[in-house]
């Protein structure tokens, strides 16, 4: 039976009513949402997921016509939703490391260096920050586009080029004669 039916109305406007309107409902989220964050990113490992976790309850919260006025209902779903959080983060966690302990072990590739300059390119480039090497090997060894670039790391095609510079930049720097 619903809520709204237990407590004895014949239609679900009188609850609204009795919930508050819209508005009162947006001033109360801007109101108590920072607390909320604080009080959800205890359990969670970032700001985003902490955001994620306050949604949902305050989601909930609305959906099951709770007063408004009632916030320790309202940390009390915080908290339930952030551990239901961790433990679906958890079982993901054991499902991936499952899934990762029955893979065959990655084959790094092996290059043969005719020369010392080989080498000492290969080192110069190993030494490059991540974003740039990836952005780097991607263009000049997998010859794709910056466009094709962005759309494969998740970036904007101008950041694909500028870590294509900088990365250019450090190794000429890392390569120029002492």
């Amino acid at each position: 039976m619903r809520t709204w039916q237990r407590l004895g109305y014949k239609d679900r406007e009188k609850v609204m009513d009795n919930v508050g309107t819209h508005e009162n409902w947006k001033s109360c989220f801007s109101e108590v949402a920072p607390g909320l964050l604080l009080f959800a990113r205890q359990w969670v490992q970032s700001a985003a997921d902490a955001e994620d976790v306050v949604q949902e309850a305050f989601v909930k919260f609305w959906r099951r016509n709770h007063n408004i006025e009632n916030r320790a209902l309202l940390y009390a779903a915080v908290r339930s939703i952030a551990f239901d959080f961790i433990r679906r983060d958890k079982r993901r966690a054991r499902r991936e490391a499952i899934v990762f302990a029955d893979a065959e072990p990655a084959i790094e590739p092996q290059f043969e260096w005719q020369d010392e300059t080989q080498s000492t390119l290969a080192a110069a480039v190993g030494s490059l920050p991540h974003d740039q090497r990836e952005v780097l090997v991607l263009k000049i060894w997998n010859e794709l586009t910056f466009n094709e670039i962005a759309s494969a790391l998740g970036i904007s095609q101008n950041t694909a080029a500028s870590r294509y510079r900088y990365a250019l930049a450090n190794l000429k720097k890392s390569l120029q004669p002492q």
